[in-house]
């Protein structure tokens, strides 16, 4: 064996030596199939339920929770939550509150890392030290105060309550900023020379160089404004700009169990969706940014 192989075997729990030995091969195989079955039991099994019971008779749901199958498909289950529900008007508004934070934050964290990572002002080691400490304080302190602002500027009841408090999103500024700290400063300081300002900087060299980190940050952002309920619940208290994770607590004081656990399966299926079709990107940017393993 090479040296290559033995740095190689010995980085590992069971060196390469052991793997080749069908005594250890065969129990190892069947360790790793049992941790992947259990994989995707805990991460399947609760999306695999709520479809299951977005698709059951109520008496199934009280009766027997745990029937793998329901004794009767009731699709129209799914129908009725999207019309005498109103799902959909629901889904409509958190789509409009999704795209408005995600836009806000996106616009933040990539100024915002850009102005520490490539401008580098003399201020910007406080700024990024206050950025950072930011992480350490839980955003229920915040609550009131934030609403106040909110209140006080009469953003009460409208989108921008949600759009403009999500942009303070400390965590994408700073994956973005080291993407960004990774990047040469040859080709900044060569587009300097050719006298590139700063708006030109960042948008013909930094931003098309960036596609990956953007897909993280995107995703980020959407899921954590698809799946907020404490603030929207707050700042939007007409139910008819409501979030629908927001609506669907408050329907399920009043609604059949299955037609608003159909609404739960409604609110999971796009950012699930969306996970599935961009995950490769998301993966690739995390591995740039130096936050795996």
């Amino acid at each position: 064996m090479s040296r290559v192989d033995e740095h190689e075997g010995g980085r590992g729990i069971v060196s390469t030596n052991d793997r080749r030995r069908p005594a250890v091969r065969w129990p190892l195989r069947l360790v790793q199939g049992l941790l992947l079955a259990a994989t995707l039991v805990v991460g399947l099994g609760p999306i695999l339920w709520t479809a299951k019971a977005a698709l059951s008779p109520t008496q199934d749901l009280l009766v027997e929770p745990l029937r793998l199958w329901p004794s009767q498909v009731q699709w129209e289950n799914l129908t009725t939550a999207w019309t005498e529900l109103r799902v959909g008007h629901y889904l409509l508004n958190t789509v409009v509150l999704v795209g408005g934070s995600w836009a806000v934050q996106l616009v933040v964290a990539t100024t915002g890392a850009f102005a520490l990572s490539v401008l580098r002002p003399r201020y910007g080691r406080i700024v990024y030290a206050g950025i950072l400490a930011t992480l350490f304080v839980p955003g229920t302190v915040s609550l009131v105060a934030l609403y106040m602002t909110v209140l006080d500027l009469s953003l009460v009841n409208t989108p921008w309550a949600v759009w403009l408090p999500a942009g303070a999103h400390a965590f994408n500024v700073l994956i973005m900023k080291q993407f960004f700290d990774g990047l040469p400063r040859e080709l900044y300081e060569a587009a300097q020379v050719d006298g590139a300002g700063p708006w030109r900087l960042c948008w013909r060299i930094v931003l098309p160089m960036s596609r990956p980190i953007l897909a993280v940050v995107s995703l980020l952002a959407i899921m954590d404004a698809w799946k907020d309920f404490l603030w929207p619940m707050i700042a939007i208290a007409d139910t008819e700009a409501q979030p629908l994770a927001v609506a669907l607590p408050r329907l399920a004081e009043t609604a059949e169990q299955n037609q608003v656990i159909a609404g739960m399966l409604v609110a999971i299926v796009p950012p699930v969706l969306l996970f599935l079709v961009f995950q490769r990107h998301m993966v690739r940017g995390i591995s740039f940014t130096g936050l795996k393993g």
